[in-house]
C-alpha cells in the first residue's frame, strides 16, 4: 500500500479588505502549480532594491508559504501584500 502524500489547505488574507480565501486540500506539488503565477510575479520584482529573492520551486510547505508571502510583498505597490498561512488537511 503506497503512502498518501500530505495535503494542505492554504489560506490567504487580503489586508485592505480583510477577506480570507481558503484553497481546497492540495499536495505540495499541486500547491506549487496552483500558486506558480504568484511566485513568478514576485520573482519578476526581486531585482528591485529592498525586495527578496523568490524560490519558484520550494521543497517544503513552510518554504512555499515563506516564498508566497515574500512574492506577494514584492509585487505589492506599497510593499504590504497578502498574508499566506497553511494547515494540514
Amino acid at each position: 500500500m503506497a503512502k498518501q502524500p500530505k495535503q494542505y489547505r492554504i489560506t490567504y488574507e487580503r489586508p485592505m479588505s480583510g477577506r480570507t480565501y481558503t484553497s481546497r486540500p492540495l499536495t505540495l506539488e499541486e500547491a506549487i502549480d496552483y500558486y506558480g503565477y504568484t511566485l513568478e510575479v514576485g520573482a519578476s520584482w526581486s531585482h528591485e532594491p529592498g525586495n527578496k529573492k523568490i524560490n519558484t520551486s520550494p521543497k517544503t510547505i513552510t518554504s512555499l508559504i515563506t516564498n508566497l508571502n515574500n512574492a506577494s510583498n514584492n509585487a505589492a505597490c506599497n510593499g504590504c501584500g497578502d498574508y499566506y498561512s497553511y494547515e494540514t488537511a
